[in-house]
Order: structure tokens, then sequence, then C-alpha cells
């Protein structure tokens, strides 16, 4: 009977991967410094992950870097906050440096690529979704709106300027995209709680 697998050496090894991503950045992570770090043997981390590539990505799925899940009543506040969130997580190491070599490695290999899709990058867009749906209930978006569409157009933005740096990310940026997209997709004014002062 095989021994069951010690969940510790996982945690260790999840959160070594996270650590070295921010201090070595993803092309300079090595096996050994992963071992190393977490306390165990490159053979145990084999054992447990087909490859470095998808270590890396269930390490960033642990992480949950940049999802949120938020309801303030005003679906604009909301879905600033999502896109605060998504600003935050692209300022991360751990995502950051990450990000721009992965989406190379991602390009020839669909398992891989489905891999990131589904464990680290849908997560983000499954918290937006509930967040749309409660601003269709409210009446505060247009019914019939492409799903995948709109979630492009807020998350586009911030992921272009994050991987080129051609502009910078500043604090209102996730307003000003939440503004022009809601000019576009709502119905009525872009924040409930302006008239109170209130921002998220």
């Amino acid at each position: 009977m095989a021994r069951p697998r010690d969940e510790r050496i996982d945690q260790a090894v999840l959160s070594a991967v996270t650590e070295l991503l921010r201090e070595v950045g993803y092309s300079a992570l090595t096996m050994e410094a992963i071992a190393q770090r977490a306390g165990t043997t490159k053979p145990a981390i084999r054992r447990r992950w087909r490859s470095q590539r998808h270590l890396v990505i269930e390490a960033m799925a642990n992480d949950r870097i940049g999802v949120v899940e938020v309801d303030t009543g005003c679906t604009h506040c909301d879905l600033v906050e999502h896109i605060q969130a998504l600003q935050d997580g692209m300022a991360d190491p751990a995502f950051a440096r990450v990000l721009p070599a992965l989406v190379a490695d991602l390009a020839d290999d669909p398992e891989l690529r489905k891999s990131f899709l589904d464990v680290v990058w849908e997560p983000r867009r499954a918290a937006c979704i509930v967040t749309l749906e409660q601003g269709w209930r409210r009446a505060e978006l247009r019914p019939g709106l492409d799903v995948d569409l709109v979630l492009d157009l807020f998350a586009a933005p911030i992921v272009f300027r994050a991987l080129f740096g051609h502009r910078e990310l500043g604090p209102e940026f996730p307003r000003e995209v939440a503004n022009a997209v809601l000019r576009g997709v709502g119905l009525g004014g872009e924040c409930r709680r302006e008239n109170s002062g209130q921002h998220p």
C-alpha cells in the first residue's frame, strides 16, 4: 500500500516556489533551490508534480494573488475592487515576474495552457462573473452582454500596461477602466455611492 501523501511537504514546496519567484523570478527558478528552501528533495518534488512549470502554476493557483470576492451593493464599486485586485496582483513579483515568461511556455504546451487557464485565471473571472450577475439583478448592466468580452475589457488594460510598461498603473487607473467600460455596458450612473462621497 502506498504511503499517504504528506500535505505538509506539498505546502512547504508551494510556499518555497512563491518565495523564490519573488526573489529570483521565473527564469532563475530551479528544482534544487525549491527543494532546499522547502526542506525536502528533488525526487520528492518530482513524485508530486509533472514538471517545474506545473509546480509554478499550482503555486500561483494556491496563492490566489489578485482574486477577491466583494459585494458592496454597487456594481461599479465592486468592479473597481476587482480591477484594483488584478492591478495589485500584477505588481506582485510572484505574478508579474512569472507571467511574461510563462506565457511563452504556455504557447508551446496546450495541456499546460489549459491548466493555467483553469486554476489560475478562471477563479478571477468567476469572481467577476458573480459581480456582473449581481449587476444584472440590480438592473445596472445591459442584459444580453457577452460575458467573456466584458471581462476581457476590464482586465486587458491592466495586463497590457503591466506586461509592456508603456504607461504607469496609477492609483486611479482601476476607476478609470471601470468608468470607460461601464459607459458602454452599464445602465445609468457610474457609482451609486458617489453622492455620499464613499469610494472603493
